[in-house]
């Protein structure tokens, strides 16, 4: 895991001064999440510890954090045995990935006692436990019993002991002789895999920078750990060890090219060259509370919405279905035009024709070479039944083509919608953003109204940012407060912009009556690229116009608009940390 006992020794080092504060809040926002609201002399700080599997960890946040109503038992206890405790410590052994935080409070009896949380940062294993100041465990997130585990119990009233160690070497203490003959002696694993069981402490992906920076981008293994290998590999880990102590961290965080989170550090890393993305950070709360809240709102948003999602794909799939096939029947009604000419033959050679006939062959009085052509006949019909059948064959085609059309134009402008919602619910931050989704997507019919007399969602504002010239823009978070922004909110003279054929938010700058300088506009097109479905692309088009401009046709769904006069720019989104 990402989260080392090296990062956490930096997130150790960053709640020091924390330390002399007292607990003001103590609230639980999930089943494996702790918020301890600290009060300082400098002011107040929101100390996340998070259990859970995937991303267990504890950092300082800044992200706003809910509190539920009515607090889970844990919660409770938290709150008899800390409430108003003094925090005096913050504690590690070494580079376990265990942090202690020593608390002084006073008992039911009005002593002042100690009380300590351990925080084990250690995958699927990880957990919260109270600890008395007799070292004997008050409660814990999770309970371990004897059917969980033989090796290790967490239970109350049991004796608080530290998980199972291995002897491995401590990076940033350790002789330099001691890991060259550590490293030479690990044979029969990859050369990252080599370095993780004999120091203690560090990630993969810390582990495969060393080795990438030692060998030159190279791939290679424990069996190349020749003498000239390892003292590069060792000048790698001291060189690391120097910049950790001095304060030269390079915290950076590791995406794919289209976003999506993948690891973090305490050091630049390189081995991934142009198939990843970094992003730097200032300080390791920091990099924990900005990777791990965007992937766990990501995590949580499409867990917590996935039958809004499925929908959505489902209806979009039948929809897609839909159109294909009255597209290849209005293929087939192109034929109708053969339908007339059989007609019209038939009519023009009525007088040879008689009851019976199976076909006939004429010439094509249509064809400019006077080819022959061969009708097919209904032997129980009269040459005139056959005729009529042949013309209301063509009519029948000719009305279905007119009616196609208006049915493919609508199914288009359908997937044109349900795309567009789609793309909102990605970008949806809060349940409320959701609950106004649910009731656009209502009000089309596309899912039952909630019964009861539940108050419709109260509509957030748009989303509101200002230009490096200072202009005001507003971008929409859903199609119907892109209707209300583009129709009502936006002056004749106000600039619109919005992604070119791609769905996407609806954005306004407000003009004020000023000119709007190009810098502003191209701002403006970065944020609405941002808001779209092509916010991972690296070049995406945006179309802006006056505001005057654009018309919502009658009947037209949430969202939808036309417009004219339009210019194109095309633009590298806005990242997070640049709006």
């Amino acid at each position: 895991m990402a989260l080392d006992g090296a990062f956490l020794l930096a997130v150790k080092q960053e709640l020091m001064p924390l330390v002399g504060g007292r607990i003001e809040k103590i609230y639980q926002p999930s089943k494996e999440e702790i918020v301890l609201g600290i009060r300082t002399r400098t002011g107040s700080s929101k100390l996340l510890i998070c259990v859970n599997a995937a991303s267990a960890r504890i950092h300082i946040t800044a992200k706003p954090i809910e509190n539920p109503q009515v607090p889970p038992m844990f919660c409770m206890l938290l709150r008899k045995r800390l409430g108003s405790g003094k925090l005096i410590a913050v504690r590690q052994d070494g580079l376990e990935r265990i942090l202690f935080l020593d608390f002084e409070t006073v008992n039911e009896l009005g002593d002042v006692v100690t009380v300590t949380l351990a925080c084990e940062i250690m995958g699927k294993y990880s957990n919260l436990i109270v600890i008395g100041q007799d070292g004997k465990i008050i409660d814990s997130l999770k309970r371990v019993d004897d059917a969980m585990s033989r090796e290790r119990l967490v239970l109350p009233n049991m004796t608080y002991t530290a998980p199972p160690r291995e002897e491995r070497l401590n990076f940033l203490i350790a002789d330099e002789n001691d890991m060259r003959e550590r490293i030479k002696a690990c044979v029969g694993k990859s050369a990252a895999k080599c370095l993780i069981s004999v120091f203690e402490g560090i990630s993969p992906i810390l582990a495969r920078e060393w080795i990438f920076r030692a060998a030159g981008g190279r791939d290679i293994t424990s069996e190349d750990f020749d003498d000239n290998t390892v003292d590069r590999i060792v000048r790698e880990i001291i060189n690391t060890r120097n910049a950790f102590f001095e304060g030269r961290r390079e915290y950076t965080i590791v995406t794919e090219p289209e976003g999506a989170l993948k690891d973090f550090c305490f050091t630049s890393i390189d081995q991934y060259g142009e198939l990843m993305k970094t992003i730097p950070c200032e300080t390791a709360c920091e990099t924990l509370d900005k990777f791990y809240s965007e992937r766990d709102r990501a995590a949580r948003m499409k867990q917590r919405y996935q039958d809004l999602f499925r929908l959505l794909g489902n209806t979009y799939d039948r929809i897609l279905r839909r159109t294909e096939n009255q597209r290849i029947e209005l293929k087939e009604s192109e034929e109708r035009e053969e339908l007339k000419l059989r007609g019209d033959l038939i009519s023009a050679n009525l007088y040879t024709l008689q009851k019976g006939m199976k076909e006939f062959t004429c010439v094509n009085f249509y064809d400019e070479q006077g080819s022959e052509i061969t009708v097919e006949l209904d032997p129980m019909l009269t040459p005139s039944q056959n005729m009529q059948k042949y013309y209301a064959g063509y009519r029948k085609a000719d009305n279905a083509e007119k009616r196609l059309k208006v049915l493919i134009a609508n199914g288009e402008e359908e997937l044109k919608y349900i795309a567009s919602v789609s793309d909102a619910l990605s970008r949806a931050v809060t349940e409320n953003d959701v609950n106004e989704l649910r009731a656009e997507l209502a009000e089309q019919g596309y899912i039952r109204a909630q019964k009861g007399k539940q108050k419709p969602p109260k509509p957030a504002p748009p989303l509101q940012f200002t230009s490096p010239d200072g202009f005001t823009i507003l971008v929409g978070r859903n199609n119907k407060q892109n209707d209300i922004l583009t129709l009502k909110t936006a002056e004749k003279t106000d600039i619109w912009l919005h992604t070119k054929d791609i769905t996407g938010s609806h954005v306004i700058i407000r003009a004020e009556g000023r000119e709007v300088p190009d810098e502003t506009i191209y701002y403006a097109a970065r944020l609405a690229a941002a808001h779209s479905s092509a916010k991972n692309s690296a070049q995406v088009p945006v179309d802006y116009v006056p505001a005057k401009f654009v018309k919502k046709p009658a009947g037209a769904k949430p969202g939808m608009v036309i417009f004219t006069n339009n210019r194109t720019l095309y633009v590298k989104p806005l990242e997070t940390e640049e709006m």
